[in-house]
């Protein structure tokens, strides 16, 4: 082929399509070499990138070297965004095909070229020109999105089901979603088992209760979201018609009728009972007021599965729940690690002796409460009549800053949440041990390492001789980062190697001197220097002054990128005194893939030194009445996840003031405040000390533990938090 003909051929193809002849296909344009076809890697990673360029997250799917047809690359961009199934307009395509729905839903969207015309040309190849159409049209999609998406309320709907009246229950919920519509809700959430009730025996008790997906509910709630324009998610029981298998599950219904289901993955013991694990994932379903998925109760007390919904690009995670305190505290956590609005909704009565709390609340994507239900902490204080709260939902904050770090997250270093080590493990401590440790807090004296030793072993004199006085021995201080030079970014920028060192430099030689003189290990922070490159490191060391591990940063703050090379593990240390020790450094904490980790690999103690000064995490908003032994003031939720998700105990150490308005609040954080296990502390915001904590670790009695954490981890459905 000439290259004049081939132009003009090329200058038709272009026309074709912007013109939308009826009928034109096209396939590769040279047979021989293919080099007008594109993989199905470089077109998954072309819309990625144009999802990026809007702020948009969308799930990670397999790649390939093999062309793409059209019908496949509508697959994928259903996929990718989330598009639900719509009827095919086109001649060629079947309405029984594997594809018809992705294609009608592609060209509902208007997303592929040829959408408007008879012919889809099914079965033809993908040309890189119709794929940088393709970008165009996704690119338009998103700006449309953008802007059409306005503000909005969602209702919580505090509904009591009465248990075995699937019906009844049916038609008071239908009243309560109507006059939440009425309100002006253009969502709705309501409880897990919204239907049923929750506690069944077993199959044969729940057999008669439970219901398809579509099915007698969602029917009879889509009559009110096609009359207001809106959508409700609720809890149910669901029978699979094919398998016959029960699923606690929660659905999601909209203007254009059911949309889709979502099956819970981290069940409670009543569920299991009668229950098969949840085998869907966490599935988004795009809807005209922002990207909604769903998790159920139990879900939120392991990090993964909301973590799940915001890869894949949720702005709402609708959240039905039967609560009596677990559930429900995490949700502001879950919120600030994702940058997600989180509506949800609870009972406020107790079923066969379960009580649940009520207290059902939308939180922001700061972690912030918008509206809450009162707290119902006593069987005897029961509400039986429905509450509904309202909140108002601005898609504008669907774009901020903690869902930004979700592109910072580093899949490369997460591959251990995939394991399941259980229920054997031979690296696991087995022997909980009595631990007094000190967080320490300090105002940096930036540069001066000598000035800031001083300060430190004043505050380690203090905690000592208030241990002595207690009968007991201080077995661990932790230092904020960088301990002894402070913050990087108030230094001389041309003069930082004058502050780095090789792991075995000056502050190691002071700190392990304090060791052996205090009879204590120590985490302590320094700016490393090895092979040319500079690390925000943190060592621990023995009490006899041995090196017990070295960790390096992983997640880096925007100060540390201008300086520091990221580390490449995380890691936790043997301890002959402590057991295992997992090390996070400051903004790792923000990123609960990286407790996890540490958690799969059975840390029972897990140290923080940090430079916090609000620039992730925020003010822990909890309602106070659900935890046993109180939250102090000035708790922050990120750094309690820590604890709890991990289930291990948590040690704090930050700085305070300088320029950069340190903020304090050191603390010790633990497995299970909510239901009186042990207790946080948190020190000031301002000022220079040191808090001594007592604690024990693995806690192997407990109800919940690491031990029933890490059996009870749905690492099968883990796989996308791991994809690069």
């Amino acid at each position: 082929m000439n290259r004049s003909y081939r132009s003009i051929l090329s200058l038709f193809i272009i026309a074709s399509m912007l013109l939308g002849i009826p009928g034109l296909t096209f396939a590769q344009t040279d047979a021989t070499t293919g080099q007008d076809t594109i993989s199905r890697t470089e077109f998954i990673s072309q819309i990625k990138q144009t999802a990026t360029k809007w702020g948009v997250l969308i799930p990670t799917i397999e790649g390939g070297n093999s062309s793409v047809t059209r019908e496949e690359g509508a697959k994928i961009i259903q996929t990718l965004l989330h598009l639900q199934d719509a009827a095919s307009a086109f001649t060629d395509v079947e309405s029984f095909n594997a594809y018809a729905g992705a294609i009608g839903g592609v060209a509902k969207a208007k997303l592929m070229n040829g959408y408007s015309q008879a012919i889809f040309g099914y079965g033809k190849i993908l040309s890189k020109v119709q794929a940088q159409m393709v970008l165009n049209h996704i690119n338009d999609y998103y700006q449309d999105r953008q802007a059409q998406l306005k503000p909005f309320k969602v209702a919580s709907i505090q509904f009591n089901p009465l248990l075995n009246e699937r019906d009844k229950n049916i038609d008071a919920l239908y009243k309560e979603i109507e006059s939440a519509f009425q309100a002006g809700a253009k969502l709705v959430v309501a409880p897990e088992m919204s239907t049923t009730g929750y506690y069944y025996k077993d199959r044969q008790a729940i057999a008669p209760y439970v219901d398809t997906l579509p099915g007698k509910a969602t029917d009879r709630f889509t009559e009110l979201t096609k009359k207001y324009d809106a959508y409700v998610a609720f809890g149910m029981a669901e029978k699979d018609a094919v398998t016959d298998l029960y699923y606690d599950s929660s659905a999601l219904v909209g203007p254009e009728g059911y949309i889709g289901r979502f099956r819970k993955t981290q069940q409670w013991e009543t569920e299991e009972h009668w229950a098969a694990w949840g085998n869907l994932g966490v599935p988004v379903f795009a809807t005209e007021i922002g990207n909604i998925a769903m998790n159920i109760c139990m879900d939120s007390a392991y990090a993964e599965t909301a973590r799940l919904a915001a890869v894949a690009g949720a702005d709402i995670i609708a959240f039905p729940t039967n609560s009596s305190a677990q559930a429900i505290s995490a949700l502001p956590a879950r919120a600030m690690q994702n940058g997600v609005y989180i509506v949800s909704a609870n009972r406020s009565n107790t079923e066969n002796g379960f009580h649940m709390v009520g207290a059902s609340a939308t939180w922001s994507p700061e972690g912030k409460k918008l509206a809450e239900a009162p707290a119902i902490m006593k069987p005897s204080d029961d509400v039986l009549t429905t509450t509904i709260i309202m909140a108002d939902v601005d898609p504008k904050q669907y774009h901020n800053a903690n869902k930004q770090r979700l592109f910072e997250r580093r899949p490369e270093l997460y591959k251990d949440l995939a394991l399941y080590t259980a229920p054997w493990d031979y690296t696991k401590s087995t022997k909980p041990k009595e631990i007094t440790a000190a967080a320490l807090q300090y105002e940096p004296v930036v540069g001066d390492k000598m000035a800031n030793e001083v300060k430190i072993e004043k505050l380690i004199q203090e905690k000592t001789e208030e241990a002595k006085q207690k009968n007991e021995s201080l077995d661990l201080i932790v230092m904020p980062e960088l301990s002894l030079i402070g913050p990087p970014d108030l230094l001389d920028s041309s003069k930082l190697n004058e502050y780095a060192e090789s792991t075995d430099g000056a502050t190691l030689v002071f700190m392990q001197n304090l060791a052996k003189q205090y009879g204590t290990a120590i985490v302590y922070g320094f700016m490393e220097s090895d092979g040319g490159k500079l690390y925000n490191s943190a060592v621990l060391i023995e009490k006899d002054g041995t090196v017990a591990g070295k960790y390096r940063k992983t997640h880096l703050s925007s100060s540390d990128k201008i300086w520091a090379s990221t580390g490449d593990a995380l890691s936790v240390f043997e301890s002959k005194t402590l057991g295992k020790v997992g090390i996070l450094i400051g903004e790792d904490a923000a990123f609960p893939e990286a407790a996890g980790v540490l958690s799969v690999k059975r840390a029972d103690i897990i140290a923080i030194p940090s430079a916090w000064n609000g620039q992730y995490g925020g003010d822990m908003e909890i309602n106070t009445s659900l935890s046993a032994n109180t939250y102090p003031t000035g708790s922050m939720p990120i750094w309690d996840a820590v604890a709890i998700g991990a289930q291990s105990y948590t040690i704090v150490s930050n700085f305070v003031g300088t320029k950069n308005g340190y903020k304090g609040r050191s603390a010790l954080y633990t497995l299970d405040p909510l239901y009186g296990l042990d207790q946080p502390i948190v020190a000031t915001t301002n000022k220079e000390e040191a808090i001594l904590v007592h604690f024990k670790t693995i806690q192997s009695d407990w109800w919940f533990n690491q031990e029933m954490l890490i059996h009870s981890r749905r690492t099968d459905y883990y796989t996308p938090l791991v994809m690069q």
